[in-house]
């Protein structure tokens, strides 16, 4: 019996076409892959850097962002006892009063806010171009108003009586590597209230978000927790201008980052009273 001569197997040039690209198709990926590994170690190194960028504020604060769920949770199924009730209510009222630089009321605040800061110089007016020195954009700082409310005046007003020395630190820039163009002081300060007023949701009947709910806790352990805030994040606001080499046109995004930080402080578990944030004690360097 006769075998048959078994024929060589070639592989025809549309096989070796296909195990061509099979071989790129699989280079690719894994090409694809150690650029996605770089991509992702490089955000996990930013995260760190920013975690420790944080850290100037308190240990507390950056492992607390490390380990803090979501601020944007919603919730609304809680009850106020009648002293945080009252106080957010009254909190509220404030909120909504606009500023009006026809109100002698109004006007006497502006003043006090001028001889707080600089008591030794006399005011020619409540339209004046000394009013620049305190971060004013212009000659009338009633114009400055129109973003937020009467309550940002008193925000200024709380922080340089309260803690005149945090105050006039920030306003006259004295600490720290500034850059040619900084941050008008006074408008900071409007623009930070308003951020506050956002972020803890107070222009809903009661907060939903996680950093509102413990707010409304600090609020009723302490009625001036608002005005406290506001101070401290003034202070936040600049360590992290600092700390990212700002200048002017970076404004908004030191406030975003502050935010952030804030949010991440309201939502650490062990705040009990305003005094517990972490950043309280920039308010004391």
């Amino acid at each position: 019996m006769r075998l048959r001569k078994r024929k060589r197997c070639f592989p025809s040039c549309s096989s070796l076409h296909k195990v061509d690209e099979d071989e790129i198709y699989w280079r690719h990926r894994k090409k694809d892959e150690e650029l996605e590994w770089s991509h992702n170690s490089t955000h996990l190194v930013s995260q760190f850097a920013q975690c420790f960028t944080n850290a100037m504020v308190g240990s507390r604060s950056w492992i607390g962002s490390l380990f803090s769920r979501s601020n944007t949770r919603r919730n609304d199924d809680y009850l106020l006892t009648p002293i945080q009730e009252q106080r957010l209510q009254r909190l509220q009222e404030r909120v909504h009063v606009p500023f009006n630089e026809a109100r002698p009321d109004h006007q006497e605040a502006l003043c006090s806010l001028w001889h707080c800061a600089f008591p030794s110089v006399s005011l020619k007016g409540l339209i004046s171009d000394q009013w620049k020195e305190m971060g004013w954009q212009g000659a009338n700082p009633a114009t400055d108003f129109r973003g937020c409310g009467f309550i940002s005046l008193e925000n200024l007003l709380y922080f340089v009586r309260t803690y005149p020395v945090s105050f006039n630190r920030l306003m006259t820039k004295k600490e720290g590597n500034r850059a040619t163009w900084e941050y008008p002081f006074a408008v900071a300060g409007i623009n930070i209230s308003y951020m506050l007023i956002q972020m803890l949701d107070l222009s809903s009947d009661k907060p939903r978000c996680l950093p509102g709910i413990n707010f409304i806790k600090l609020l009723g352990e302490d009625e001036e927790a608002f005005d406290v805030l506001f101070c401290v994040a003034f202070e936040m606001m600049d360590a992290q201008w600092l700390a990212m080499c700002a200048s002017y046109m970076n404004f908004n995004e030191v406030l975003r980052v502050t935010r952030l930080q804030l949010e991440r402080e309201l939502s650490l578990e062990d705040i009990h009273r305003i005094q517990d944030l972490p950043a309280y004690n920039l308010l004391y360097q």
